[in-house]
């Protein structure tokens, strides 16, 4: 019998993080409607998803009812979170990260010197490579081989990031095209609450760090200019490594999330002026913080 193809497991990857998030008790019950507009996906790919984790014990299926939480993989307060496309996927994915935030990796890499610097099967190197490309910072080369883009990886480009993201995210609220959607508004408040309760103690640093970029990129599609979405979208990609490379600091997650949910309650009032006044309060303060630390290059190991 064939194994789960890579984008089934990589689908089952991201609704264990997703329930991890929301914090879902065992027993929650887990439908295909309710993880379609999170994934992105249609519910054909979704369902064998699903599938695949109730082989793997973390979902049992209840005859005429769906899919229930088992039992969901946990992480230590300061790892990584786990991940269910490889026993090891986590600490490969991470370690290909710092290694190529510090150019110990090249450019161009083949599968080959991946596989042998990490010790890993082809199919389990392709498992965590599909999961790195779907976050924009691979590719695969035009026959053989993979190649990283260029990423933000100097403090110099960290701070133009965050200059951009001032100049961009605020005006965006403003633009005569934004539009507040309730239900986006109500999905990204469950999602912070329970990060500020107690996720930001449980969740690890690549799940936290996908639920911010996550939070921006939602506010920025209610402004229905594509070009602001999608440019902020390669920015979050771009910066991802040297967000890994921070170390992780538990207590600002918690109070960003406090910041997020005042932007968040401005527009749920309909408050666009206030929103995009405490947006841009936030990233301010977000640039002060983290790009008054030169020492963020020096960080040779996940956090």
């Amino acid at each position: 019998m064939a194994g789960p193809t890579d984008l089934q497991s990589s689908i089952a990857a991201r609704i264990v993080s997703h329930a991890r998030q929301m914090n879902w008790p065992v027993g929650h019950h887990v439908t295909e409607g309710s993880l379609e507009p999170v994934l992105g996906t249609s519910r054909s790919p979704i369902r064998a998803a699903l599938a695949l984790l109730e082989a793997d014990g973390v979902l049992e299926r209840r005859p005429n009812r769906g899919f229930f939480i088992k039992t969901l993989p946990t992480a230590s307060p300061d790892g990584p979170a786990p991940s269910v496309e490889t026993g090891d996927g986590e600490r490969v994915y991470l370690a290909i990260a710092m290694d190529r935030l510090a150019r110990r990796l090249p450019e161009v890499v083949s599968e080959n010197e991946l596989m042998r610097r990490y010790d890993l099967t082809r199919a389990q190197l392709r498992l965590v490579l599909t999961r790195i490309a779907s976050e924009g910072w691979v590719t695969r080369r035009p026959g053989r081989g993979w190649i990283f883009p260029a990423l933000i990886d100097t403090l110099e480009a960290y701070r133009e990031n965050y200059s951009f993201r001032q100049m961009v995210e605020p005006a965006s609220l403003l633009a005569p095209e934004f539009r507040i959607d309730p239900a986006t508004i109500e999905r990204l408040r469950s999602q912070q609450r329970a990060i500020r309760d107690d996720g930001y103690l449980r969740l690890g640093q690549v799940e936290l760090y996908a639920i911010n970029a996550d939070f921006h990129e939602s506010l920025a599609a209610m402004g229905h200019n594509r070009f602001v979405g999608q440019a902020l979208a390669r920015v979050n990609h771009a910066r991802r490594l040297m967000e890994y490379a921070r170390p992780l600091d538990r207590l600002r997650v918690r109070r960003v999330c406090e910041e997020h949910l005042g932007i968040l309650d401005a527009l749920a009032a309909g408050d666009t002026g206030e929103a995009a006044r405490r947006l841009a309060a936030h990233l301010t303060e977000a640039a002060d913080e983290k790009t008054a630390d030169a020492t963020i290059l020096d960080s040779k190991e996940p956090t």
